[in-house]
């Protein structure tokens, strides 16, 4: 999986007339998230774009990592933040990871650790990215790593936290919309008004948001006048993914992103016909 170093473009990930199929912390319905093997079986079933979370170690490396904690995914306990590197390294990043639902841990002592975000833009160099920043501690260390790989060109970084994004709007480094930015527009969506072009390039929203369905159709609508694609996580059922892709959205996050695939080729061959 090694590429050249300083290759790549995030032209697909802020491109309105694209559909991208983005892996959803690689493929997860398949491997341990977040993990190489993940990332790895990804690309090898082609998709367009990985997303991935970052967190601090203890240390302050820069991490890959959903939860705050370590618990449901590896083979320790506590928070990320209250370990070094060293003793993340430690912990089993495929220990829980079960596809039959506990039976089986068929990637448990296979070796497979978190990885740092150093290594992975070392690892890909040249394949699109869809970060979230999960925290504002997060940012330093991100943008110097981004710049020391000459990565700041192929990615996108989103986050939920308005103070994990922000500061990358002072960079020539992409972002998505934030939380606060997407509730400042809604009233905008929801009336039909076009959107003033903001200082974000994409919007990453999820179908529902604590328990309130999420405008996507709307916000696709709204964001293609200003230039602006939507991406909508975390999509596995490919039937609603066409249906998101007939009504505008863009790029579908999936934890199953093979299925995804097939799904954006019938689209693709049903268009042709």
């Amino acid at each position: 999986m090694e590429e050249r170093r300083g290759g790549g473009s995030n032209a697909i990930l802020i491109d309105p007339a694209a559909r991208p199929v983005i892996a959803h912390r690689g493929d997860s319905a398949h491997f341990p998230e977040n993990t190489l093997p993940s990332f790895d079986r990804a690309l090898e079933l082609g998709v367009d774009a990985i997303e991935f979370d970052l967190r601090v170690s203890r240390d302050g490396a820069i991490v890959i990592m959903h939860d705050p904690t370590v618990d449901r995914t590896t083979s320790g306990s506590g928070p990320v933040s209250a370990f070094t590197l060293a003793e993340l390294k430690t912990f089993d990043a495929g220990a829980r990871f079960s596809p039959d639902g506990g039976r089986n841990f068929p990637f448990r002592g296979q070796g497979l650790t978190i990885p740092t975000f150093d290594e992975m833009l070392a690892r890909y160099t040249s394949v699109p990215l869809l970060i979230e920043v999960k925290i504002p501690e997060a940012v330093p260390g991100a943008q110097e790593l981004l710049e020391q790989h000459r990565a700041t060109g192929r990615v996108v970084l989103d986050s939920t936290d308005h103070a994990a994004v922000s500061p990358f709007r002072e960079s020539p480094i992409v972002t998505g919309a934030s939380l606060r930015d997407i509730v400042a527009i809604l009233p905008r969506i929801v009336l039909g008004l076009p959107v003033r072009q903001p200082l974000y390039r994409a919007f990453c929203v999820p179908l529902w948001y604590n328990g309130f369905p999420v405008p996507v159709r709307r916000l696709a609508h709204s964001g293609h006048h200003a230039g602006i694609p939507t991406h909508v996580w975390t999509v596995n059922d490919p039937r609603v993914a066409e249906q998101l892709w007939r009504s505008g959205v863009n790029g579908i996050i999936s934890d199953d992103p093979g299925a995804m695939l097939q799904a954006r080729r019938r689209i693709s061959s049903a268009s042709t016909k």
